[in-house]
């Protein structure tokens, strides 16, 4: 393959004027509602301001009309297709502020289903990407094996992307036998089909010269505009909450830190695809170890006894709400938990005020954080990169527009 001339060493055109080009909102390659206002010098990018603010939906300020509880659906709703960590991270800080932890065997079915969900979420970010970028054939295969995962999601919880799966103290439902056996169907074959993508990728020359060196981001402009997951990881930082500042199960079982070492859009698409590979990891040792045992605690105010016969006996149904509401009360405290998304950090700081509804809810979402380096990175790239660098970032704009 020809070596590739660099971008500086390009002669900039003559007598060329500025021109303000609106990429977006309803461009399918934003990913999603967000509008770039790029100045352009003939096709290079000049400046380049993101703007976000059209699908804000106030979940913060909800939240503080919300019991504890009742916010849970909320956040399947920040990043859509990662709904089940969304999940885990709010109920953890609800567990932190209260004090309360789940039994040993909901740590396993969350870690379970919160992995299955990273892959189900890198899959799109791999799938769309290469869609942006040309390649129609990866989108339809990582799509296929998506299926796969929601597939199982719904025989989990019977829904397939606002799962709304998990609850504070532990878990709603159980891993029957048949989920079981189908989370084993789909380690058994998903591997291969790892394989066939980078097969179709890796050496394909036009993937490589639309990757390779474009959107280079350092290990230092990736810690100093708080980029986390992924996008930090490609620029070489090796960090991980899971391994970090483990939480559930994460301490028990074995994976690695993939990391990049260029930094640009080809090195986040890498990390995405050994991501996944490491979620295979953890899914298949927290199957082999997941105990027997119940999958709820008994939470201060809510008895188990009423638990046991909702939603049969009506009365208990009566009773069992008016417990949550009286008795789902944490002391007044404030804290911070953050949890390893597939984006990045997802972090809830919540503050209590002794009653049974958040006084405060501050949502740190990784894909907002993100955005504030696109400005810096997209600037002196061509037009045609744009779409490139945007799509290694895999933003979901319900997550910056919380």
């Amino acid at each position: 393959m020809e070596e590739k001339v660099p971008m500086e060493s390009i002669p900039k055109p003559t007598n060329t004027e500025e021109i303000c080009l609106n990429l977006g909102p309803q461009h399918p390659s934003t990913h999603g509602v967000m509008k770039f206002e790029l100045t352009l010098e003939g096709e290079r990018v000049v400046k380049c301001v993101p703007v976000i603010g059209q699908l804000h939906r106030g979940l913060e300020k909800m939240a503080e009309g919300m019991l504890y509880s009742q916010f849970i659906p909320m956040t399947d709703r920040l990043d859509y297709l990662a709904g089940a960590c969304n999940n885990l991270g709010y109920v953890l800080a609800v567990e932190t502020l209260m004090g309360v932890e789940a039994p040993e065997r909901a740590k396993y079915i969350r870690v379970i289903i919160s992995e299955l969900q990273r892959i189900a979420s890198h899959l799109v970010a791999v799938g769309t990407m290469a869609l942006d970028l040309g390649a129609w054939t990866v989108m339809l295969y990582s799509f296929r094996e998506r299926e796969m995962i929601l597939d199982i999601f719904e025989m989990y919880c019977g829904a397939r992307m606002t799962l709304n799966c998990f609850r504070v103290g532990g878990t709603p439902y159980d891993l029957t036998p048949e989920i079981i056996q189908k989370i084993e169907d789909f380690l058994k074959v998903f591997p291969s089909r790892l394989d066939d993508y980078e097969a179709l990728l890796n050496k394909n020359p036009i993937w490589l010269t639309r990757t390779r060196d474009i959107g280079v981001i350092s290990a230092e402009d990736a810690i100093a505009y708080g980029l986390s997951g992924p996008n930090l990881r490609a620029s070489g930082v090796e960090w991980d909450i899971r391994k970090a500042y483990p939480y559930e199960i994460y301490d028990r079982v074995e994976f690695d830190i993939p990391t990049g070492s260029r930094g640009d859009v080809y090195d986040r698409y890498w990390v995405r695809m050994e991501e996944m590979r490491q979620s295979c990891r953890i899914i298949r040792q927290a199957l082999d170890q997941m105990p027997e045992g119940p999958i709820m605690v008994d939470i201060p105010g809510v008895s188990l006894a009423d638990k046991a016969q909702f939603p049969t006996n009506f009365p208990a149904v009566v009773r069992h709400f008016e417990l949550l509401v009286k008795g789902f009360q944490p002391p007044k405290r404030e804290i911070y938990v953050g949890v390893e998304n597939p984006k990045g950090e997802l972090g809830f700081y919540l503050v209590s005020d002794g009653t049974g509804r958040p006084y405060r809810l501050k949502i740190r979402a990784p894909s907002f954080v993100s955005a504030q380096i696109l400005p810096k990175v997209m600037k002196g790239t061509l037009l045609a990169d744009v779409v490139s660098i945007l799509a290694s970032f895999d933003p979901v704009m319900g997550e910056i527009d919380r």
